[in-house]
């Protein structure tokens, strides 16, 4: 079995980051080079975390080995006790070969650096410039990125300057390696630290108001109201944007050396204002060179940033709008079915979708209505208190996993319980458990949190390459920071233990950060208890609070906007039923 395992969850979470990027992406759409490269960073993300419980359990094995190979070795004075000569070691049946794992980490963890600060931030400018051409493009992306990468160089170049002055260190390459390992986990923890706060409550939160009916009825409302204002200004805003493109097609002609810019220009826009504005079209009429009035090569590639941007945000809305449709539907059928006396389900319109046979036979109306009003408010209360847990588990130990003597981190107990008994598979799973945990709050802040409509991860295909390459930029920042805050809250960290232990093989590649004693004894340490103010500032809904009285309207039950936004949502979706009742009753008649 050895390195199976290992194989095994490579090819796994391959397929899973596809899965995902599929749901999020648009394969036929968006630009091979984009798709290829949020694939590839997402893909090495995961794997960091799937394969750590591999490396926890391997290097436990190892230290039991050293220890069974080994004799008392004095340390200052004092004898250290190691393991007796007679104990037996126990190979994992997920152990993976010496010198396998440091090659493994030293390839996934450069090449996700080298996307995140370097070949990412690149893309996410050409995706966004309205360019004609390649060479257009690379040099609109290489001036937007100078003040970008030479902000980086700034900040690596002061902690340079601060190893060099320092007379206790003799400037080294491996020691260079850790600087810039250093400067770049500190950002990711910085950022780490304030997403985990909010997910570590935001989740429980939503599952236990996942149980109340009406209350995902209410939000859906309030959502469906201010997804008609977006759509509406989307779709004004692209109505402006077409206008301007009729008026630069109409004045630059078809011998016009700008003509092939404003083709371009044309394959952009949607089918409708492509056939429109053929027809208003006049091919035959020359262009005059003494004319002053016609648009220059700058104001096309604006124009057709612009296009790019209008398009893709009008055809999200109309997309989006449509799934809530159907979301607040499916709730309202809900609320009817829960007093139903037959315990049938009955939906108030057919799926547009043609269902799965298999699916459909086994999840009959009855088995439909048990779920949908009977076990699912439950089964949801109950996977809340089970995350509230785990989250209380979290913020007890980021806040104490500096303490070795007692040990009070919980999860460093859990594992050294185990690793007495070398139980790999208990040690494997309660590592994957905590990981995981860990990166589902922060991934899913990733996946909620919108920045205006600049960033903005849309599911069913809808989000554009730049939201797509920035997600990809955050998951590579924010993942290698993630897994040493886990293994210090494991104590699988010697720089929190202070043992002098084997390191596991992603805490060796990570370097030793004693090279800036004021980061790792430090920063690591107590930056991570501010999630206990985080936790409760997101507990009292602080920043919904703010947001809200900036004029962003936040779903609040105790606002009066929130109550306006709710009746309004509520007449939308209303007005819609009625809409698609009309329809079906027409092709009923039909038929």
């Amino acid at each position: 079995m050895s390195g199976a395992a290992l194989g095994l969850e490579i090819v796994f979470v391959f397929f899973l980051a596809l899965f995902l990027l599929h749901r999020y992406g648009d394969f036929k759409k968006q630009h091979r080079l984009v798709i290829i490269a949020t694939l590839l960073a997402w893909y090495l993300c995961f794997l960091i975390v799937f394969i750590l419980p591999l490396d926890v359990s391997t290097t436990i094995y190892n230290r039991c080995k050293l220890a069974v190979n080994s004799s008392p070795v004095e340390s200052n004075g004092s004898y250290v006790t190691l393991a007796p000569s007679k104990q037996k070691c126990f190979k994992p049946w997920s152990y993976i070969p010496n010198g396998i794992m440091p090659i493994f980490w030293r390839v996934v963890y450069w090449t996700s650096q080298f996307l995140t600060w370097i070949l990412l931030p690149f893309m996410q400018s050409y995706a966004r410039s309205g360019g004609f051409s390649i060479t257009g493009k690379i040099k609109t992306a290489l001036i937007e990125n100078a003040i970008y990468y030479g902000t980086y160089l700034l900040i690596f170049g002061a902690f340079l300057i601060y190893v060099a002055v320092n007379p206790n260190f003799n400037l080294q390459w491996n020691q260079l390696q850790t600087i810039g390992i250093a400067a770049a986990n500190t950002w990711g923890l910085f950022l780490l630290v304030l997403l985990l706060g909010y997910g570590l409550v935001e989740i429980p939160r939503s599952h236990w108001n996942g149980a109340k009916r009406g209350y995902l009825l209410m939000k859906t409302y309030f959502k469906a109201a201010k997804l008609m204002t977006e759509k509406a200004d989307a779709e004004e805003n692209l109505e402006d944007i077409m206008e301007e493109v009729r008026k630069v097609s109409e004045s630059i002609k078809y011998n016009h050396p700008l003509r092939k810019c404003v083709d371009t220009i044309l394959k952009k826009c949607p089918t409708e204002y492509q056939e429109r504005m053929g027809r208003n079209m006049d091919d035959y009429e020359d262009f005059d060179e003494r004319q002053n009035n016609y648009p220059s090569e700058k104001s096309l590639v604006k124009l057709h940033k612009q296009v790019i941007y209008s398009v893709q945000r009008h055809r999200r809305t109309q997309v989006q709008w449509q799934i809530l449709l159907e979301q607040a539907f499916y709730l309202e059928d809900v609320a009817k079915n829960e007093t139903s006396a037959t315990r049938q389900f009955v939906h108030t319109f057919h799926s547009q979708e043609p269902e799965n046979k298999i699916i459909q036979y086994f999840y009959t109306p009855t088995v439909e209505w048990y779920w949908e009003c009977l076990l699912r408010p439950w089964f949801y209360r109950v996977l809340a208190v089970v995350l509230a847990t785990f989250s209380v588990i979290v913020v007890w130990s980021e806040c104490t996993f500096f303490s070795t003597k007692p040990v009070l981190s919980l999860f460093a107990v859990f594992i050294q319980l185990a690793e007495k008994t070398y139980n790999y598979i208990y040690i494997e799973m309660a590592c994957f458990l905590t990981i995981f945990f860990l990166s589902i709050c922060v991934y899913s802040t990733v996946f909620r949190i919108r920045v205006f409509n600049y960033y903005y991860l849309a599911s069913h295909h809808q989000t554009d390459a730049y939201s797509l390459l920035f997600s990809g930029m955050l998951f590579c920042r924010l993942t290698p920071p993630l897994c040493l805050n886990f293994l210090g809250l494991t104590h699988m960290d010697a720089t929190i233990s202070h043992k002098n232990t084997q390191p596991t093989a992603y805490t060796s590649i990570m370097g030793s950060m004693r090279v800036l004693s004021f980061i790792a004894d430090g920063f690591y340490i107590y930056y991570p208890m501010l999630v206990v103010i985080l936790c409760i500032a997101t507990y009292f809904s602080l920043g919904t609070r703010c947001l809200n009285l900036l004029g962003f309207q936040q779903f609040m039950g105790d606002s009066e906007m929130t109550s306006d936004l709710i009746d309004e949502g509520k007449e939308l979706i209303r007005r819609e039923k009625r809409k698609r009742q009309r329809q079906e009753e027409g092709e009923n008649r039909r038929r």
